[in-house]
């Protein structure tokens, strides 16, 4: 029988497969081939030195004939569109999604423009880092860090570097303001300046349930309670988490007769706000909901609950609010 080896051969860095084959009782011959990448090319001859220059000449005239072609653009700044167009979009909300658009095209792509993304190092991304924290744009800086982050990731996924430049850059940790709650003459205001427009129930509902302002679209009645899909929660094998806020005594009147919630986008609330709380944002309605919970003494199982907020791996796996419960601590949200 014959006997067969295999190693390896480089061949202006390609990497091909060298067999030797017994053609007779005294005579050997040598195949190398190479299927990979749209090429298919074998050489052979009695010893292995003309067969590697065969395999070569081959290999010269294949690559004349069949260039190399990625689809996957390798410079910076397309790749980074061609990765957000068909990947990232897919994976976040759509506010997330902008907000990445927005810190690109403002902070990453000036800096980078259509550098190969081979030849960037990691001082190249240290660099814009220090120039934002120079200016003292800390939580810019850390969203650009993820961002640069996630974009290398998907790189080196379509096999165009090998290397995060971003793994030996300390990551940026900025203390976030987690918002600023409404007085209560700022919550009357805002509620009585859209009094007999849909945007009246809307603010009420964003005041009243806590829900992050990526959460509006998933709200819907549900009985006693206001549901929606939990944004920062994901269950076992990363299944949605649904919340239940119940329809508190503040939220109540603001709900009469209503039987769906049709939420406006997130620039015309925003918009709308900051017409009358100029000093504000939609994620304060959050904090002012949290506020007054507190305030009218929910218990902090029933507030984490309401907010989304994970108790721990091992309380959740042994707590199961009932409905009851979770009813009657909204009951007290009353002012």
């Amino acid at each position: 029988m014959s006997k067969q080896f295999r190693k390896i051969f480089k061949a202006n860095g390609f990497i091909a497969h060298v067999r030797k084959r017994k053609c007779s009782k005294y005579a050997w011959s040598y195949e190398i081939r190479y299927r990979r990448n749209g090429y298919n090319i074998v050489a052979s001859a009695p010893n292995l030195t003309d067969a590697k220059a065969r395999f070569i000449e081959k290999l010269k005239n294949a690559e004349q004939i069949l260039p190399k072609v990625s689809k996957v653009p390798q410079t910076f700044q397309e790749f980074a569109i061609f990765y957000f167009t068909n990947y990232r979009k897919k994976k976040v909300a759509e506010q997330t999604y902008r907000s990445d658009i927005s810190r690109f095209k403002n902070h990453i792509a000036p800096h980078f423009q259509s550098t190969p993304i081979k030849q960037i190092i990691p001082s190249d991304c240290n660099s814009l880092l220090d120039s934002l924290l120079a200016k003292n744009k800390n939580k810019t800086a850390e969203e650009v860090y993820g961002l640069l982050n996630t974009i290398f990731k998907g790189a080196i996924a379509h096999h165009i570097i090998s290397i995060n430049p971003m793994d030996i850059i300390p990551a940026i940790d900025h203390e976030r303001e987690h918002g600023t709650a409404l007085t209560k003459k700022e919550e009357k205001n805002l509620l009585e300046s859209f009094a007999g427009t849909k945007y009246e129930r809307l603010f009420a509902i964003a005041l009243y349930t806590g829900l992050r302002p990526n959460e509006y679209s998933t709200a819907r009645i549900d009985g006693a309670f206001i549901i929606a899909k939990n944004s920062k929660r994901k269950g076992k094998r990363k299944k949605e988490v649904i919340k239940k806020i119940p329809i508190t005594p503040m939220l109540r009147p603001y709900l009469e007769g209503a039987e769906t919630i049709d939420f406006a986008s997130y620039d015309q609330m925003n918009n709308r706000l900051k017409k009358i709380l100029p000093f504000h944002k939609l994620y304060d309605l959050r904090t002012t909901f949290y506020t007054r919970c507190k305030e009218c003494g929910i218990s902090k199982a029933a507030r984490n609950e309401f907010m989304g907020h994970s108790e721990g791996v091992l309380d959740e796996a042994y707590s199961d609010l009932s409905d009851d419960f979770l009813l009657r601590e909204g009951s007290k949200l009353k002012y």
